[in-house]
């Protein structure tokens, strides 16, 4: 009959003192503590598994108690009594630990960020991840993506919504989305658990004529469209919105006909604008001008080889005879990564609107004219094409200039009255 081991106590573990070699102080059940030249203190337990010796090794006192020790021997028996290694269930444990850290969010969220960094402008993606880094990693950084779930994205929102960021919840919300989707995409997650958080936050106003109006998120703005690597039809239009900031569906059907490259100057035809004036009789025949600044001018040249031989100065992908899709504009403005709640297409006359008054401080008439919106002319009509045309032929050619400073980091030149 084998001897039985008496336990040890705490008294026994703490008070063990080194010696010249290792030596064991054993508590049954295959489980000791070993005791090294340096003072170590190792718990480990020897058992066999398929006739071969073997040793588990589970910790060091102080830090793993003698009553957590304990618990490990007795986990270690179960796995063998249900035919498991003990050993192999910890390097499994630690190779699927591992695995967990390297997908991490924030590991795959940088992953994300630098695979779409190309499709974005500079500023854009700056954006995106002083975000990430502010107001997500701190919490999600660490968490295998497997494991998120919305009541961890939840918090993370509610945070920036606390301190009145609705609008940037909405868009983070979007982000995490993003990676989260893209995690799926790549094998790494299951599903993305934003799609439950639907209705969880207030939502934002809406504003179907979002614009920017910042200098620095303009000259972002100017930069990506100069920098488009999508079809040229529309990178032209991307560069032509701003100079012209007429509405999107009179800026998709301009016709090669009503260009002037002479005068510089587009005439579109009254039918197709949305100006509000007494009857439609008073209009028929009418134009609405739009001088042509010089900048304005080469972009027409240089896209006049590829559609000049077509109706519409930016013809549809598929048929030359139809203009391009109303959403080609705004479905680049979101390859380059400008959200709908930042930029949109008829953002652009918001744009001018308050950045001409603003930072070049031109009259209100001159740009609500231009804009085509109802004001009384100087001969008592709704609207005349003439009325203040050299001052607006001025004002666009000074706004072109303007919007090239704000790419060059220029100051504001300011506006000179005409004599």
């Amino acid at each position: 009959m084998p001897r039985r081991i008496a336990p040890l106590s705490d008294i026994q573990v703490n008070k063990a003192k080194p010696k010249e070699s290792d030596y064991k102080l054993a508590d049954g059940g295959g489980l000791y503590l070993l005791v090294t030249p340096t003072n170590g203190k190792l718990w480990r337990m020897d058992y066999r598994f398929n006739d071969k010796r073997k040793t588990a090794s589970f910790g060091a006192y102080p830090a793993l108690s003698l009553a957590d020790a304990r618990q490990r021997r007795d986990e270690a028996k179960k796995l063998l009594a249900n035919g498991v290694d003990p050993n192999e269930m910890k390097k499994s444990v630690k190779q699927a630990k591992i695995a967990l850290e390297k997908n991490s969010f924030e590991l795959i969220a940088r992953e994300w960020h630098t695979k779409f960094l190309s499709q974005w402008s500079e500023g854009h993606a700056k954006t995106i991840m002083s975000r990430l880094e502010r107001d997500v990693f701190p919490w999600l950084g660490t968490m295998p993506i497997l494991e998120i779930k919305p009541v961890d994205i939840l918090p993370v929102l509610r945070r920036i919504e606390d301190r009145g960021a609705l609008e940037t919840a909405h868009r983070i919300k979007t982000v995490i989305g993003q990676i989260l989707r893209y995690a799926v995409a790549t094998g790494r997650a299951e599903r993305d658990s934003t799609t439950d958080l639907r209705g969880a936050l207030p939502p934002a106003i809406k504003n179907n004529m979002a614009a920017l109006t910042d200098p620095k998120d303009v000259a972002e703005l100017l930069k990506a469209s100069d920098t488009y690597k999508g079809s040229f039809v529309v990178k032209c239009a991307l560069k032509l919105a701003p100079l012209l900031f007429c509405r999107p569906g009179e800026l998709r059907h301009t016709e090669w006909t009503e260009i002037n490259f002479k005068t510089a100057q587009l005439n579109v035809p009254i039918e197709r604008l949305k100006l509000l004036t007494k009857t439609k009789r008073e209009n028929k025949g009418k134009l609405h001008l739009i001088p042509l600044s010089k900048q304005a001018i080469i972009i027409l040249k240089e896209l006049q080889p590829l559609t000049g031989h077509s109706k519409y100065v930016f013809p549809g992908h598929r048929s030359p005879l139809r203009p391009m899709s109303e959403n080609a504009v705004l479905a680049a403005l979101r390859r380059m990564g400008f959200e709908k709640e930042e930029m949109s297409g008829h953002g652009y006359r918001a744009m001018a609107r308050t950045m001409i008054r603003q930072e070049l401080h031109i009259e209100a008439e001159y740009i609500e004219i231009q804009l085509a919106h109802k004001t009384k002319s100087p001969n008592g009509t709704a609207y005349d094409r003439v009325s203040f045309l050299p001052e607006r032929t001025q004002m666009m050619q000074l706004w072109a200039d303007y919007l090239d400073g704000l790419k060059a980091g220029a100051k504001v030149i300011p506006f000179k009255q005409v004599a």
